[in-house]
């Protein structure tokens, strides 16, 4: 009787994630977003929407897509580039805050920036630039980036090589290739691992990485998890902590495009940190991510769920504690780049297709 329970507990727990999966449910949202990079829910249930041509929309609960808010800082739209992430205060209630990231024109090109401003109604006010990558580099391509709050109100922010500035990455310097972690005010905050270091920016966390597209923050141990696109495969998935360095370009397991000649070393390598999951010999373009804490979905809470451009598809991971022991694609067959996903104060996952006719999408069952 016990192995027969035993038996039957083991096919339950292998069943209900395939029964979940099979499940799934797109439901559209809204749809008609032009390259829609972001999605970050507000205290009362409505959404943000940042699309990456330089405009920021609230969803209603209803789908009601709003006119493109007012007061956004001149953004420089081109490429890879525009208006990218944008995420909600913690504090929002009481002090209606919203942060979001930009490529900024300026002298020498554009950078990636993060601005903060109050919604007021569907507004924005009190806009502000807090915080600006440097250098300002001549390029329409990785920008990155993701925002997250940390645990205690500072933000980290991912922010891209440029692609014609890599060697950068290896240098403190400079933002290029670079987590940094700063103050809600902008500021570096004074235990930053690089602080007080001649010849090094304050703001830097880490570094050794390529172009961040995905970052969350683990629900447990708070850790900083992140997502990045290699070139011809290497793409990544990284616990990011403090001064530590990623490898691009010296380690990586990417290849030149084209040629598919090697670029660094593979590794492991002393004094480089291994990436959790890498994907060769094919990217698949990891973008936003989320780790799923709602009962939503039976057998899959403490997924960490990604989404994949160039995969079309969105990939959960199975974790064990650090380690990731499975791998699973779903949505394959809608035939859409997902640039972005979040777990709703429903408990639903929300995915964001970009392209020139974008959607949000809840997945129910």
């Amino acid at each position: 009787m016990k192995i027969s329970r035993l038996l039957i507990s083991a096919l339950a727990a292998l069943l209900l994630p395939l029964a979940a999966a099979a499940e799934l449910k797109p439901v559209t949202v809204v749809r008609g977003l032009v390259n829609p990079w972001a999605l970050a829910f507000l205290p009362d249930g409505r959404m943000l929407v940042t699309e990456r041509p330089g405009r920021l929309r609230i969803v209603g609960a209803d789908g009601r897509l709003s006119e493109p808010l007012a007061g956004l800082p001149p953004i420089a739209v081109s490429g890879q580039c525009g208006l990218l992430d944008v995420v909600v205060d913690p504090d929002f209630a009481t002090n209606q805050r919203i942060y979001w990231s930009f490529a900024e024109p300026g002298e020498g090109g554009n950078g990636t920036a993060v601005a903060r401003g109050r919604l007021v109604g569907e507004r924005l006010t009190e806009v502000r630039t807090i915080f600006r990558q440097l250098p300002k580099v001549a390029s329409q391509l990785h920008c990155g980036s993701r925002i997250v709050f940390a645990r205690d109100g500072r933000l980290f922010v991912g922010l891209g090589d440029r692609f014609s500035r890599k060697d950068d990455a290896q240098t403190l310097d400079n933002h290029i290739g670079k987590v940094v972690r700063i103050d809600a005010d902008g500021q570096a905050p004074a235990d930053n691992p690089f602080a007080g270091r001649a010849g090094a920016l304050p703001e830097v966390w880490s570094l050794g990485h390529r172009n961040i597209q995905g970052a969350a923050l683990h629900p447990q141990t708070g850790e900083l998890w992140a997502s990045e696109h290699g070139p011809q495969g290497g793409d990544e998935v990284n616990i990011v902590e403090a001064g530590r360095n990623y490898g691009w370009p010296l380690v990586t397991h990417g290849r030149n495009y084209g040629i598919g000649t090697r670029i660094g070393e593979e590794g492991p390598k002393a004094g480089f940190e291994p990436a959790l999951r890498h994907w060769v010999p094919t990217s698949i373009a990891p973008s936003g991510m989320a780790f799923l804490t709602s009962e939503r979905y039976p057998g899959w809470q403490g997924s960490l769920f990604i989404g994949a451009l160039r995969g079309q598809a969105l990939v959960r991971l199975t974790l064990d504690g650090r380690r990731i022991s499975a791998e699973e694609r779903l949505l394959t067959t809608l035939g859409a780049r997902i640039r972005d996903v979040r777990q709703g104060p429903d408990g639903w996952l929300y995915v964001v297709t970009d392209g020139a006719d974008g959607s949000v999408l809840r997945l129910e069952r």
